[in-house]
């Protein structure tokens, strides 16, 4: 026997009226045919249902435990009608994913297209900051979903590695850090800097750093964005500060100088975090399974 929604509401309408007569009528069947469905489900769990008497039906024990397991199987396909109708009638529906600059200019400008081409109907806003006030927002229930580095404590929260997404210094071939590999970052930052215009995540990460190990930054030149600090950088401007894969792109471009930096701060990762994954909606969950499965793309050469 195959269960149906129709034999459920008719149930119910038999509890509500209790009556078989008046359930049948409600649910516009024969009384016959409402009989002969409540016969064959009680066939089924081979068990009464009703207990019938001149007066019409009452529940029996199995009867009660039944309509709390219809009502709740009715509530949930009320439910998956709702969303299903946002979809048919293609309304969007939007999810805010916070992250840091790193995040939002190397990585998910790559995967986000082919996901959002697939999923036509759903809209993605980015909320960009440091990845500490992120993590504070997603601790705080203000944020459902982030992308931040691994740098910074995530207590009270569930985390799952993307991709690794180290720290780079660059400099003008002639520069005297030139002839490094590997510096420690207290050994770059009495020189001039240039960096992103202040309201970029990534710079404030690195000017807090800074200020932890005691110095403040000293810019001769803040830019939008990591070509045009490339640009600058190669014709001897000062030094600046980029992900290791932005270095790599635009050194096809520009003739620089990059050296590696020690420390976690510098060779961190990028994980997605929440507060519970499990608890996330459909989408936010989705858009999670996706990411993940899009690791391989994002391997630094």
């Amino acid at each position: 026997m195959r269960l149906s929604f129709f034999d459920l509401i008719l149930f119910l309408n038999i509890v509500e009226t209790g009556s078989l007569t008046k359930g049948a009528e409600l649910s516009a069947i024969s009384l016959q045919a409402a009989s002969e469905r409540i016969k064959k489900l009680e066939q089924h769990y081979q068990t009464h249902l009703f207990n019938r008497h001149a007066a019409g039906v009452k529940l029996s024990l199995a009867g009660q435990q039944f309509t709390e397991h219809a009502q709740r199987l009715l509530n949930e396909y009320h439910r998956l009608e709702q969303h299903m109708q946002r979809f048919s009638k293609g309304q969007q529906q939007s999810i805010c994913l916070w992250c840091n600059s790193s995040a939002q200019s190397e990585y998910l400008p790559q995967l986000l297209p082919q996901y959002l081409n697939e999923n036509p109907q759903l809209q993605i806003d980015f909320k960009e900051a440091e990845s500490s006030d992120i993590i504070h927002a997603l601790q705080q229930g203000q944020a459902e979903l982030g992308i931040v580095s691994s740098f910074f404590s995530m207590q009270q929260l569930q985390s799952l590695v993307l991709c690794e997404d180290p720290l780079v210094l660059i400099c003008a071939k002639q520069h005297c850090l030139a002839k490094q590999k590997s510096i420690d970052l207290t050994d770059a930052l009495s020189f001039a800097f240039v960096g992103l215009m202040p309201y970029h995540s990534l710079q404030k990460s690195i000017e807090t750093q800074a200020k932890q190990l005691g110095f403040n930054l000293h810019y001769r030149l803040r830019l939008p964005n990591f070509s045009a600090i490339a640009q600058v950088v190669a014709d001897g401007v000062g030094v600046a500060i980029m992900p290791k894969r932005a270095m790599l792109r635009y050194a096809q471009q520009f003739n620089f100088h990059s050296v590696e930096l020690h420390g976690a701060w510098a060779n961190r990762q990028l994980h997605i975090a929440a507060r519970d994954f499990d608890k996330l909606s459909i989408a936010y969950q989705h858009l999670t399974q996706f990411l993940l499965s899009q690791k391989g793309k994002l391997a630094l050469d």
